[in-house]
């Protein structure tokens, strides 16, 4: 046995001292499993036999490609039987699914792993045992010629991200002692599933029992077809998610053999193994597993990892079968925009918002997106009248099904033939969540997107403003006008006008850094500008009327910049200057400081009921 060196895949080692829970679960399982000594080596292949039976790895990989390791993870051992479901899924991409199925079966045998013994069709019963993996090896041999095996070791590598060779050793013995597989084969050719050379396609089988893994390997094969055929840790769509689908239903109902019915009983996991010792299960969008111990029970099963397998499914409830997602918690929040108001407006816009806020509805919307989850939102938005504008936040949403993408797409027409525009926030144009929903849209008219949700419902507010008559009158506030002036005397303005300062700044134009002393209060007049955090994030945009900086007005100090996002004049007053007029005109600044107040509680209500929103969905 080899321990492989490994280089050139993703670093997964964690930093911290802290073991992750499902590493702590690995550990004590290997330590508590590994004095288990029942079972035997296999020793039907001589070289076989040589397998040191105190050897156990085990390894865990993430569909986000990290992976768990425990004991002897990184011994080489042959992946022999464990092949079949790949091997399988190569010939369904090369061949189709037509082709293969005229030749192989997909039905249990309730048969050991090397039956001579076919179906009433005279084809073997599945690709997961001896003869239907023979076939297959056969129908690539036929396609792929003196090509087949070097197609073979290609895809097993693609699988686990690296090289990989064969035992020679192993590859000999089983050469030298593969009667048996022999008189499958040629059984296979007098019913004319295999149509060529029995030795070449042999051949070509028992290299691909030979080929040399690890624990880790396997781990990382098993989550690739978790991944739905992408390796989690290359990135490289290795298969077709049509090839994943059908080959994790064979290792389901046939991959452990003669025990298949038990294991899916007990374990629920789809899963293969091999004579050599190894394990693989795959659970679908969530993880892989290989485990490598060369004690067998009597159905050719490695003990060890059955049993690892079975803790597993039972400790963290991993049964497929076992599921008890809700898909309502896909809708994260659902509510009319009316009270999340980000952006300042003029006095008519406010109005004309005020009074068609219903006419925008925002779904924030969470998790991979799938068949159940799509339908629950339709019917969501359905139940309720429909609206002029439906926006989909999605940023947390990983991943959509092919199946969700083209129930959304429908969506997504049929309200826009009743006049309703979709939003989708939180994506960028490239995004392959896009991509999906594009590819099953006839006519994408009535659908936008957004890469950030603000942006998404600002649009949609000027949308309203602009259909019901706003964006006509100029956007010049005197300082009679502002917020945070309103009910002071003419002359209490007057004479405020008087000591303040007239800026003017170009678009683009930093007004306020977020280090500047807090010593000033701005009033809008002409333009717009953006209020952002350092990393960019808009937290609101100001229209003439408002003001900003006036936090300083008690005594907190600056916490972001103010930008220009347009021509902008406004009105400068420095607290030193507004603490000379309070002592002339006292009456004026307490109502100053009392418009503060009543518009800080106005903005401290909209963040509670983003809250309750967000609390209550």
């Amino acid at each position: 046995m080899n321990v492989v060196q490994r280089t050139g895949l993703v670093s997964d080692r964690l930093t911290s001292n802290i073991q992750t829970p499902l590493q702590h679960f690995l550990i004590n399982c290997h330590s508590e499993l590994k004095t288990d000594n029942s079972g035997t080596v296999a020793n039907y292949i001589p070289e076989l036999s040589k397998a040191d039976p105190s050897h156990f790895g085990a390894a865990l990989a993430t569909i986000d490609g990290h992976v768990y390791e425990v004991g002897n993870s990184d011994i080489e051992f042959t992946i022999q039987s464990i092949s079949k479901a790949f091997i399988f899924a190569l010939a369904l991409e090369i061949l189709g699914t037509e082709q293969i199925e005229a030749y192989i079966g997909v039905e249990p045998s309730g048969e050991a792993f090397n039956s001579i013994r076919l179906n009433e069709k005279n084809r073997p019963f599945n690709p997961m045992v001896n003869a239907g993996a023979i076939a297959c090896s056969g129908l690539i041999y036929q396609h792929e010629r003196n090509g087949a095996f070097e197609r073979i070791l290609d895809i097993l590598g693609r699988f686990t991200g690296r090289k990989l060779t064969i035992d020679e050793q192993v590859y000999a013995s089983e050469s030298a002692t593969g009667d048996r597989n022999r008189a499958i084969a040629w059984m296979l050719r007098n019913y004319g599933v295999i149509k060529d050379d029995v030795d070449a396609v042999l051949d070509v089988y028992f290299r691909q029992c030979s080929v040399l893994v690890t624990a880790r390997d396997l781990a990382v094969m098993a989550a690739t077809l978790a991944n739905n055929g992408i390796n989690p840790l290359t990135g490289l769509r290795v298969i077709s998610p049509y090839s994943v689908s059908r080959t994790l239903s064979v290792m389901t109902s046939s991959g452990m053999y003669d025990y298949a019915g038990e294991w899916i009983y007990r374990v629920g996991i789809p899963a293969k193994s091999g004579v050599g010792g190894g394990i693989i299960a795959a659970l679908p969008s969530q993880l892989g597993l290989g485990s490598f111990s060369p004690l067998l029970d009597s159905h050719g099963n490695s003990v060890r990892g059955i049993r690892l397998c079975e803790r597993l499914s039972s400790h963290f409830n991993l049964h497929m079968l076992s599921r008890a997602n809700d898909l309502r918690t896909g809708v994260f929040a659902d509510y009319d925009v009316g009270c999340l108001q980000r952006r300042g407006r003029l006095a008519h816009e406010q109005r004309i918002l005020e009074d068609h806020w219903a006419s925008i509805r925002a779904l924030e919307l969470s998790g991979t997106l799938t068949f159940a989850n799509v339908d629950y939102v339709a019917r969501r938005i359905l139940l309720r009248s429909t609206k002029p504008f439906i926006i989909l936040g999605i940023s947390r949403v990983p991943l959509i099904t092919e199946a969700a993408a083209k129930m959304l797409a429908r969506l997504v027409q049929d309200m826009g033939r009743q006049g309703t525009i979709t939003i989708l926030a939180g994506l960028q144009r490239d995004s392959t969540i896009l991509k999906q929903i594009n590819g099953h849209l006839t006519d994408d008219s009535s659908l936008r997107y957004f890469a950030l949700l603000d942006e998404a419902i600002e649009w949609a507010e000027d949308q309203i403003i602009f259909r019901h008559g706003g964006f006509t009158q100029a956007a010049d506030v005197a300082l009679a006008d502002q917020e945070l002036l309103s009910g002071l005397s003419s002359d209490e303005l007057k004479d405020l006008e008087m000591i303040c300062q007239t800026r003017n700044y170009h678009p683009g134009e930093r007004i306020i850094a977020s280090s500047d002393a807090s010593d000033s209060v701005f009033f809008l007049e002409f333009g717009m500008v953006s209020v952002k955090l350092a990393n960019g994030v808009r937290l609101a945009t100001l229209v003439p009327g408002t003001a900003f900086g006036e936090l300083a007005l008690i005594g907190l100090g600056r916490t972001a910049d103010v930008w220009a996002d347009n021509v902008v004049r406004c009105k400068r007053i420095s607290l030193d200057t507004l603490n000379d007029y309070r002592n002339r005109r006292p009456a004026a600044v307490e109502r100053i400081m009392r418009n503060l107040a009543h518009l800080l509680a106005v903005r401290l209500g909209q963040a509670n009921t983003k809250i309750d929103l967000l609390s209550a969905n």
